[in-house]
């Protein structure tokens, strides 16, 4: 019988990709994969693979055959061998749409609270203190204000939607959509690290882009300006990002995602000042993990059907 095997996902039931599934006669196997050995082992024959954070390496690109599909649950596919997907025939999608009003929402909600300094006030009433110009100091209007966009994509174009009514400036870096939108000034990296008040990253992970933002680009900024990541956490070097935050090198920083997760209970983020955190949740709501399954299902449907990914993964299409 075909088999569509979902190496690990952090739902309670996939009951929409079991349908997706047995209406086209196939049968879906759920397993609980942590290391590329463990997916190798048991995605090897399978018509389709359903992977979440489980690395997809060679070896089990190698056992699939040719034509068979790999899905990634969720925006990004770092976890995926493109190479090696693309030297074995195999199709490879996912779901880059299902999350983008949440990731904005949070990413704004972020910067917002950064901006007015809501975790340092509340931190000093908790202290007991009662000083807020002397813990809110220097405190921009908005108007006066520059939101910097390191990649602007989807999500990036959602939190400027939801930021402009506050009459913020806003620049960005993304030579790919460059010259595309209107209120928004292009500019090349040093000039964003340079005048931007807030900085957020919506860059994806490349050889390029990890650790992008690391000392000499945290140097390069202003000693106010403050920072949003809820793209990927190798674009950060998070020790020089501490580093930084302790020194008042920066004003603030705001983190979804990490280099490691769960963040390690030594990370030197977590005794840094003037620091955000967030577990990885900027995805969530109860509206987007059914969006998510319902988008999978509707790809195993279409992989069983022979019909090509509605979102294919770069560098896989034929």
């Amino acid at each position: 019988m075909t088999e569509v095997v979902v190496t690990d996902a952090t739902f309670p039931d996939l009951a929409a990709e079991e349908a997706a599934a047995r209406r086209r006669g196939a049968r879906l196997r759920r397993a609980a994969c942590r290391t590329a050995e463990e997916v190798a082992e048991a995605v090897r024959g399978a018509r389709v693979a359903v992977v979440q954070f489980a690395p997809f390496g060679a070896e089990a690109a190698a056992g699939l055959p040719p034509g068979a599909t790999v899905i990634r649950y969720g925006v990004g596919y770092d976890n995926l061998d493109i190479a090696a997907l693309r030297r074995h025939g195999l199709r490879a999608a996912y779901v880059p749409d299902y999350c983008t009003e949440e990731v904005a929402d949070h990413t704004a909600a972020m910067i917002l609270a950064l901006l007015r300094r809501l975790p340092q006030l509340d931190a000093s009433v908790r202290r007991g203190e009662w000083a807020a110009v002397r813990v809110a100091r220097p405190l921009r209007p908005f108007a006066e204000t520059r939101i910097g966009f390191l990649g602007f994509g989807r999500i990036a174009r959602a939190v400027r939607e939801r930021l402009a009514p506050f009459g913020f400036r806003f620049l960005a870096h993304d030579p790919d959509q460059a010259g595309r939108h209107e209120g928004i000034r292009f500019v090349d990296l040093p000039t964003l690290l340079a005048e931007s008040d807030a900085l957020s990253l919506h860059a994806p992970s490349t050889s390029r882009t990890r650790g992008l933002i690391g000392r000499e680009a945290l140097a390069a900024m202003q000693s106010h300006a403050v920072i949003a990541n809820t793209a990927r956490g190798d674009l950060v070097d998070e020790a020089a990002l501490a580093e930084a935050l302790a020194e008042g090198q920066v004003g603030g920083a705001a983190l979804d995602v990490f280099a490691t997760e769960p963040l390690p209970d030594d990370s030197p983020l977590r005794g840094a000042p003037n620091l955000l955190l967030s577990p990885h949740a900027a995805w969530y709501s109860d509206a987007a993990v059914a969006r998510l399954q319902t988008l999978v299902a509707d790809e195993i449907g279409r992989a069983l059907d022979g019909l090509p990914p509605r979102c294919p993964v770069p560098g896989t299409e034929p």
